[in-house]
């Protein structure tokens, strides 16, 4: 009985460990897209346009958020010119690559 009672707090224990090494995993994948999101505001020019003042740049983004609320074609027009300038920056990064790989 004894060493069916360990074996039993054994597994329990190791689920646990599973349980928070998911846990885990699951906050890094959260925290790298918030990284990755703030990565992109920056990337936009939305920290230097608002003087790195979190309050307007929260405004603008609630901005944002209630016109595509009213119109939901914005995201399609957003999409478009955000694949566009993604497309535009990784062609100038080959060319700069290829310029001093030469």
């Amino acid at each position: 009985m004894a060493h069916t009672q360990r074996a039993v707090l054994r597994a329990e224990a190791s689920e646990r460990r599973t349980d928070t090494r998911e846990w885990v995993m699951q906050r890094r994948e959260r925290t790298r897209h918030l990284i990755e999101l703030g990565g992109l505001v920056q990337k936009a020019g939305l920290v230097d346009l608002t003087d790195d003042d979190r309050a307007t740049l929260y405004g603008a983004l609630l901005e944002l958020a209630a016109k595509v609320r009213h119109d939901r074609d914005m995201l399609a027009l957003w999409k478009r010119r955000g694949k566009h300038a993604f497309d535009a920056e990784a062609n100038a990064s080959q060319t700069m690559t290829h310029r001093i790989s030469e």
